[in-house]
Order: structure tokens, then sequence, then C-alpha cells
């Protein structure tokens, strides 16, 4: 099994604890896209607390706004987990990847371009916890189980 497989079928293969676990970062990633989408201010201050209340009416609503666009983002990932998970379960190695990938980019983001917090955001203490875990899921998901070896 690699990351990417010469056939893409609903044939998984690794560690079931990399399945378990990507069915629930599946429903994480949408659930957090829909609190980006619809709370009132995106969850840009009330979870991530960036202190939008000290910013000018026009610029709290910019931030609101792309806090929405990339929960649309996050949907479209969720909703490509969930097929990934319904039909091709070959894929989940690549999916690890991805996250992989997506929270090493938002870690190095966050050094590359800071922003002022009024506190400790789930999402920055998360890439801490995610990078980590994604890296032992990528590996987990590579291995055969002595069953389908």
């Amino acid at each position: 099994m690699n990351v990417l497989p010469k056939e893409i079928n609903n044939n998984y293969q690794g560690r079931k604890i990399a399945l378990y676990l990507f069915y629930l970062i599946a429903i994480m990633t949408v659930v957090r896209s829909l609190i980006h989408m619809f709370a009132t201010d995106g969850g840009a201050q009330s979870i991530a607390t960036i202190p939008l209340s000290s910013y000018s009416a026009e610029a709290a609503d910019v931030v609101v706004h792309i806090f929405a666009e990339w929960g649309l983002t996050q949907l479209l990932f969720g909703i490509l987990y969930i097929i990934v998970l319904w039909r091709y379960k070959s894929l989940i190695p690549l999916m690890y990847l991805f996250i992989l990938t997506e929270y090493s980019g938002r870690l190095f983001l966050t050094f590359y371009k800071p922003i002022i917090l009024e506190g400790n955001a789930p999402g920055g203490v998360g890439n801490y916890i995610m990078i980590p875990l994604a890296l032992i899921m990528l590996v987990l998901s590579l291995r055969k189980t002595k069953k389908n070896a």
C-alpha cells in the first residue's frame, strides 16, 4: 500500500486506528467548517480569540467573511473525507498526507505572518497536536495488517 495506490477502491489495508481516527477527523472538519460559515463572528473572536471588538466594523466584517470562506474550504475537505470513507478508503494515506501538509502549513504561517490574539486559540494548539498525529497515522495507514499482508 502506498500514498498513491495503483487502484483506487474501498479496500483499506492499513491499521484500524488510522481508519477510526480518520472518521473523527472527518466529523471534526465538517463541524468546524459549519461553525466558521454560520457563527455570527465566524468563530474568529469567540473561538480563535481574535480581538474583533477592537477593530473597526469594516475590518471585523472582513475577518468574519474570510473565516466564512475558510469554513467553505474546510467543508469541501470534509465532504472529500466523507467520500473517501464511503467509497475510496484506499486513499486514506493520501488524505493523511493532505492533513499533515495543511497543519504544517498553518504552523508555518503562524510564524511567518503572526497575528495578535487575546488568548490561546484551540486551532493554534491543535497544530502542535495534529502534525505529529497525522504523521503517525500516515505511517500506520501505510502499514498493512497481518490479515492484508
